[in-house]
Parts: C-alpha cells; sequence; structure tokens
C-alpha cells in the first residue's frame, strides 16, 4: 500500500524541519526536508532522506558532505523558500541573504551553516540507501552546536507548528504502579 505525499494518513506525523546545506555541482544549496532522524548516539549517525535528481541530492553525491540545520520556530520564511524552489534554477542561499537571513562556513566541512538554526550538525557521508521514492543519506556527525535558545520547528498536516505546552511525564507515584503491575505480567 502506498502512503502518497499529502495523504491523510502521511500527513499525521509530526516532524521537524531539517534545512539540509551543500556545495557541489550546484553550487551552495539548502533544502527543506521533514525526514530528518538522529539513528545513532554513538559514533553519532544522522539520517535525511532527499529525492533523487535534486540539487542537494546531486551535491552530497557528489562531495560526500553537508550540513543539517535543524530550523528555528523563527525561521518558517526560511523553510518555505528552502523548500518551495530548486536550487537547479534558484540560488537560494543568496536569495535568503538578501531577505536578511545569515549562514556562516561549516568549520569541518566546505558546506554553509544557518546561523540560529536550533541545531547545526555538520557531517561526512557514510553510508546510502535506496529503499523506495528517497535515497536516505547517513551522516556522521563532524561537528555540532546546540542553540538553546532557540524553538525547533515543528511541521505537521502541512503547516509549521511551535511546541507550545509541554506535558509532564507519569509521577514517580504512578510509575511505580505502572512497574508493580507489569512485574505481575513479567514473561
Amino acid at each position: 500500500m502506498d502512503l502518497p505525499w499529502g495523504d491523510e494518513k502521511s500527513v499525521k506525523f509530526i516532524t521537524n524541519v531539517g534545512l539540509i546545506t551543500s556545495n557541489g555541482p550546484h553550487g551552495n544549496n539548502i533544502s527543506a526536508i521533514e525526514w530528518t532522524h538522529h539513528v545513532s548516539y554513538s559514533p553519532g549517525l544522522i539520517a535525511v532522506c532527499l529525492r533523487p535528481g535534486e540539487a542537494t541530492h546531486e551535491n552530497i553525491l557528489k562531495t560526500k558532505q553537508f550540513g543539517i540545520n535543524l530550523c528555528a520556530a523563527g525561521q518558517n520564511i526560511l523553510s518555505s523558500v528552502a523548500g518551495g524552489y530548486t536550487g537547479k534554477q534558484h540560488d537560494k542561499i543568496g536569495g535568503l541573504k538578501e531577505l536578511g537571513f545569515e549562514f556562516y562556513p561549516g568549520k569541518k566541512i566546505d558546506v554553509p551553516m544557518v546561523k540560529n538554526a536550533a541545531l547545526a550538525v555538520e557531517c561526512k557521508l557514510v553510508e546510502t540507501l535506496k529503499p523506495g521514492t528517497h535515497t536516505i543519506f547517513i551522516g556522521e556527525v563532524l561537528n555540532a552546536e546546540n542553540n538553546p535558545e532557540q524553538e525547533p520547528l515543528a511541521y505537521h498536516k502541512g503547516r509549521y507548528w511551535k511546541l507550545a505546552e509541554p506535558i509532564s511525564k507519569p509521577s514517580p507515584e504512578k510509575l511505580a504502579e505502572i512497574k508493580a503491575v507489569l512485574d505481575r505480567h513479567r514473561k
């Protein structure tokens, strides 16, 4: 069964917005993607999923490096430009700079990074998988910079969201009650 883009089942997922930066045959580029996943603590590995044929996809295949910038809540315009135009026809980074967004050079890779992103991670490509419509690029973390002042932007049902109210985990008393029940169901 397919789960096509925009389908009512596909839009139930809540994701972050990964701003994937690259440099290569198409020059410096930025793309906005939903599928950015932390897949290993040690070594630090992050997976990003991109459609073949796009400028960022081709840049990563050629240079074996990319930046992952988790979009901050105030960067919805940046995300819309990064995801709404192709790097094969537009210098998105040049346009974004003119719109007031800032970039800085990566410390470990030759790729621009997004200033004020919630998290900025520099990666070298270590694995490429092609399970379906998208290519999964797995990058090993070479450098990571956390920006604790920035909340990440969330994406759900085709809209951007700002995280609002935290929901508490169960109290220690409730956790003890749950443990007692599960201990009675131990295999």
